[in-house]
C-alpha cells in the first residue's frame, strides 16, 4: 500500500453551518464537492489520512509534524465553540517519517510545538470527513518557508513511509488559493490573484505536477495565496505514480479562492515519466549551465571567490583570478555576437581593468531555487579597488549575512550570483524624488542606517521600497524625520 489517494481543498470555516450562519450558501458548489471528497473517501476506507495545513504549526526552515496521541479542537475562534472534534494521531506514521526526514536531511520532526489544539485548515476538511468515515488516524503536518522542491521532497517520503508500514493513505491538501480576487473582498485585488486561480487549477486539473515548480516566489507573495505549498507537498506523495484526475469545483464569490480537485492512483508500476521532481531539476540545471556560461567578469570574480573559500578556505588575489577568468572568457568567445556585440564594456579586458582600477561600494546577491540565499555589501568604497570589494562581499554574502546559516559546498553548484555596483549616493529632499526601479534608497535616523537596493522582485512601489528600508534600519515603517539617499547601481548577472 502507498497512497492510494490525495484531495486538495480549501478550509474556509464559512462553510460549517454553524460559522456560516447562512452565508455558507454563497459557496453551495463547494460545499457539495466536499461531500463529494468525503463520500470518495469512506469508500476508500484508508488506514491513515495525512493533512498538510498553512494553519498548523509553521517556521520558515522546518516542517513541525504534530506529535502525541491525539489533539482536540472547535471552532469557537469563529463564534461556534459548540462544534467540537477529537482526532487520534497515528504516531507509528509520525515516528517513522521522522526517521525518514532524519535519513533523508529534510528538515521536519515533531520539534517546537507551540500549540496542540487543532487548527480550522485541518478542522474544515475533517468536518466533512468525520460525518461519512471515523475509522481512521491522522498525521498532520505543517508547511514551511523553505523551497518548493523541499516541500515535494517531504511529500515523497511521506509516500515511502505509506508504502513501507503497508497503510493504505490518504492525502488531504488543505489550502485555500488567491486571496487577492476582489476590490471588495477581505484582502483587495491584486491582478496576480485571478492569474493564479487560473494557473493552479489548469495544473492541477491536468495533474501536471511539474509546473508547480514554475510558480515564482514574488507572484506567490502578490496572490497572497495559502495552498500552494500544501499541494506541491502532496505532488510529491504522488511521485512516479499515474494518478487519475477530477476536477470538482472552483469558486471565487468570497474574493478567496477555493478549489477541490481528487487524485487517485492509477497503477503501481513506477512511471519515470511522472518522476516530476527530477525532470524539474533536470530542467533547471540546464537553466542554470546556460545563465552561467553568460555570466560577465564581475559574477564569474564573484563565483571563484565564494568557491574557493568554502572548497579550500583560500581568498583569491584579484589580479591573478582576474587574469585567469579572462582568459577562460576569451577562449568562451565572450562577449556574445548578440545585444553586447558593439558595447565594449562587456569585453572581459575592459571589464578588468575597470575591476582592477576602479573604487566603489558593492552588493553581491545570492539566490538558491529562487529564494535569497545571502546578500552583504559596501555603500561606499572599502578596499583598494572593486575586485577586492568583490571578493570580500561574496564571502561574506555566503557566511556573514545573519539571516541564513553559511553557505556549504553541496550548495554551490544550486547558487545564482549578482553583483550590483553603486553610484555615489546623493541626498534628497523627499520620497517624489525616488524611483524603484532606477534607485536604491538609504534611510538614517540618528545612528540607525538601512539600505535598500532598486529593482527588486517583489518590491513594486516608493512606498514598499521605504518601508523595507526602514524595518532593516530597525525603524517603524511610519518613522517620520528620516533623512534619505538615493544611488543608482549596475547589476551584473
Amino acid at each position: 500500500m502507498a497512497v492510494i489517494a490525495g484531495f486538495m481543498v480549501p478550509h474556509p470555516p464559512m462553510i460549517v453551518p454553524e460559522v456560516g450562519r447562512g452565508s455558507e450558501a454563497a459557496i453551495e458548489e463547494t460545499t457539495k464537492a466536499y461531500e463529494k471528497v468525503a463520500e470518495r473517501i469512506a469508500e476508500l476506507a484508508p488506514d491513515t489520512i495525512v493533512i498538510s495545513s498553512p494553519h498548523t504549526i509553521m517556521y520558515a526552515d522546518y516542517h513541525h509534524i504534530s506529535p502525541g496521541r491525539e489533539a482536540k479542537g472547535d471552532f469557537s475562534g469563529f463564534g461556534a465553540g459548540q462544534v467540537r472534534m477529537q482526532i487520534s494521531y497515528d504516531e507509528r506514521f509520525v515516528d517513522a517519517l521522522c526517521v525518514e526526514a532524519m535519513q533523508q536531511d529534510l528538515d521536519a520532526g515533531t520539534m517546537g510545538e507551540k500549540d496542540k489544539a487543532l487548527d480550522h485548515g485541518t478542522m474544515v476538511p475533517l468536518y466533512f470527513i468525520l460525518q461519512k468515515y471515523t475509522d481512521f488516524r491522522l498525521v498532520r503536518i505543517g508547511l514551511s518557508g523553505l523551497s518548493l522542491e523541499h516541500q515535494y521532497r517531504v511529500g515523497m517520503a511521506i509516500q515511502k513511509v505509506a508504502r513501507n508500514l503497508g497503510k493504505k493513505t490518504v492525502y488531504i491538501a488543505s489550502g485555500d488559493l488567491s486571496h487577492k480576487l476582489k476590490e471588495d473582498g477581505p484582502y483587495g485585488f491584486d491582478p496576480a490573484g485571478p492569474e493564479y486561480d487560473d494557473r493552479i487549477m489548469d495544473v492541477m486539473g491536468r495533474g501536471a505536477f511539474d509546473e508547480l515548480f514554475a510558480f515564482d516566489e514574488h507572484f506567490l507573495e502578490k496572490c497572497a495565496e495559502c495552498g500552494h505549498r500544501s499541494f506541491v507537498m502532496m505532488a510529491g506523495a504522488f511521485d512516479r505514480q499515474k494518478v487519475s484526475i477530477e476536477k470538482l469545483s472552483h469558486q471565487d464569490v468570497t474574493g478567496v479562492g477555493y478549489g477541490i480537485c481528487c487524485f487517485e492512483s492509477a497503477g503501481d508500476e513506477p512511471d519515470e515519466d511522472r518522476a516530476f521532481l527530477d525532470i524539474w531539476e533536470q530542467k533547471e540545471k540546464q537553466r542554470r549551465d546556460a545563465a552561467r556560461s553568460k555570466e560577465d567578469l564581475y559574477v564569474r570574480l564573484a563565483r571563484a571567490s565564494l568557491e574557493s573559500h568554502i572548497r579550500y578556505g583560500q581568498t583569491i588575489s584579484a589580479k591573478e583570478a582576474l587574469e585567469e577568468l579572462v582568459e577562460m572568457m576569451q577562449k568562451e568567445g565572450q562577449p556574445s555576437e548578440t545585444d553586447q556585440s558593439n558595447n565594449r564594456e562587456c569585453e572581459p579586458a575592459v571589464q578588468e581593468k575597470a575591476l582592477l582600477n576602479r573604487k566603489a561600494g558593492a552588493f553581491v546577491s545570492l539566490h538558491k531555487q529562487g529564494q535569497l540565499r545571502g546578500c552583504i555589501g559596501t555603500i561606499a568604497p572599502v578596499r583598494d579597488c572593486l575586485a577586492q570589494e568583490i571578493i570580500e562581499n561574496a564571502i561574506s554574502a555566503a557566511v556573514h549575512d545573519n539571516r541564513f546559516l553559511p553557505v556549504t559546498a553541496d550548495e554551490l553548484e544550486l547558487l545564482e550570483y549578482s553583483v550590483d555596483v553603486l553610484s555615489e549616493t546623493e541626498p534628497i529632499e523627499s520620497e517624489e524624488q525616488l524611483d524603484v526601479r532606477r534607485y536604491g534608497i538609504i534611510v538614517t535616523k540618528g545612528y540607525k542606517r538601512g539600505l535598500l537596493l532598486p529593482n527588486l522582485d517583489g518590491v513594486d512601489t516608493v512606498a514598499e521600497q521605504l518601508s523595507i528600508a526602514k524595518r532593516k534600519a530597525g525603524l517603524s515603517p511610519n518613522e517620520k524625520g528620516c533623512s534619505l539617499e538615493r544611488f543608482e547601481v549596475v547589476r551584473h548577472y
